[in-house]
């Protein structure tokens, strides 16, 4: 699958910062600490519907850790995927009279149109989970092999089934209580009421094929893959058991990554050791809007594409969603992207002065805020603080202005020259 047009990135003057991020495994700050090469997993959509805000979110908190490594010096592989075949994309097909297959490629190029709008970084690899279908098939059947799978009991529709205890650590990555589980697990696309599995918390591997659905023939029987287990092998195929972040909204902690993480670790307990999936799981705060969540189920989403159409500035949208905590819960309005167009006319102007206050302490306060756990709001008053002096005829240092664009570009993915 095709991912989107990269950009050019500057080089930043000064001295890169250790990045430190929240991992809700051990739900402490911790040291993102990365070899030569720094890898990361960041669950994609499932295109059946366009790209609301709270997706945006999302990628661009992991576009700001993707650019923080660039500037460390590190080489980065990024894995992202799209679920192209799943039950919600089934259901809103079926609803609205479409091919699935023409809905999942119509949302994903619209998506990618979205993230180019937003000035996100492509990731290395753009995968959808239709192509790697030989793949899962191959993780389910050595999952069955090493007993950490097994049938349902059901002579019609013997669906392969992964028992939530395989690992022995099931829920370290969520922290989350055994209630919680099984409330999230029946919201969040599980079926814990299915008959013939043996625990309700044990999740579907593959689902042999029904009337009317779409399925890949298989030594495991015609059928097509359950959600978590694509995320598993196309992470492990591509950046291997232990990578650096796997990133995504917080309400994919549960039950989605916990299940991606203990298939992986399952299968290769069995075959080389007891190395977490990742080494770090990073998770974005909810965009919410009249107060509750976006979410689809409730119908109050507000589009990028419908953004766009409306001709809001690109720089202006993604300013407005950095101004708030990556982590943080937080609602969006209207006002939010008029105080984001007012800030960025503000950058611009210092952007375009003949001179401005040196560009290095600011530079300087902007990565230490980035490194410490994305502080979004602290680096945008880093460069607040300096448009003002600027705007206001201070400094005489005539390279500032285009030293501190780059660095605004760079690290922050704000273009202040258009």
């Amino acid at each position: 699958m095709e991912s989107w047009s990269p950009l050019a990135v500057p080089r930043v003057p000064g001295t890169p910062r250790p990045l430190r991020l929240y991992d809700t495994a051990t739900q402490s700050l911790k040291p993102v600490a990365p070899g030569q090469t720094a890898r990361m997993y960041v669950c994609g959509i499932t295109p059946y519907d366009a790209t609301h805000l709270g997706h945006a979110a999302t990628y661009l908190a992991f576009d700001l850790v993707y650019r923080l490594w660039l500037d460390a010096g590190h080489e980065v592989h990024y894995v992202q995927n799209v679920t192209d075949i799943d039950d919600p994309l089934l259901e809103r097909a079926e609803r609205d009279q479409d091919d699935w297959v023409v809905l999942a490629m119509r949302e994903t190029a619209l998506f990618r149109e979205d993230m180019e709008f937003l000035r996100v970084l492509p990731p290395t690899e753009f995968i959808g989970a239709v192509e790697t279908i030989p793949e899962i098939i191959e993780m389910v059947r050595k999952l069955l092999a090493c007993g950490a799978a097994y049938r349902a009991d059901d002579p019609d529709y013997p669906d392969v089934y992964f028992p939530h205890n395989a690992t022995g650590r099931f829920g370290y990555e969520s922290n989350y209580d055994v209630e919680t589980m099984n409330a999230l697990f029946a919201e969040r696309g599980g079926d814990p009421e299915r008959p013939g599995k043996r625990h309700p918390l044990d999740a579907l591997l593959w689902r042999m094929a029904r009337p009317g659905e779409p399925s890949w023939d298989s030594e495991l029987g015609a059928g097509r893959p359950g959600w978590h287990v694509e995320c598993s092998a196309i992470a492990l195929n591509r950046l291997g058991l232990g990578f650096d972040i796997q990133g995504g909204g917080s309400d994919l902690a549960f039950p989605h990554h916990e299940y991606s993480a203990a298939h992986a670790e399952a299968l290769a307990g069995a075959l080389a050791g007891d190395e977490p999936f990742a080494r770090l799981y990073a998770h974005a705060g909810m965009i919410g809007l009249n107060g509750q969540k976006m979410s689809k189920s409730r119908g109050n989403l507000e589009f990028v594409s419908r953004l766009r159409a409306d001709g809001a500035d690109p720089a202006a949208l993604r300013l407005a969603l950095l101004s708030g905590h990556y982590r943080a819960d937080r609602q969006w309005s209207g006002e939010l992207l008029d105080e984001a167009g007012q800030r960025l006319g503000a950058w611009r102007e210092a952007a375009t002065r003949s001179s401005a206050p040196a560009a290095e302490d600011t530079i300087a306060r902007m990565r230490d805020h980035l490194a410490d756990d994305l502080d979004t709001p602290g680096a945008l008053a880093a460069v607040d603080s300096w448009a003002r002096e600027a705007n206001t005829g201070r400094g005489d240092d005539r390279e500032a202005p285009g030293v501190m664009a780059g660095a605004i570009d760079a690290l922050l993915g704000i273009d202040v020259r258009s």
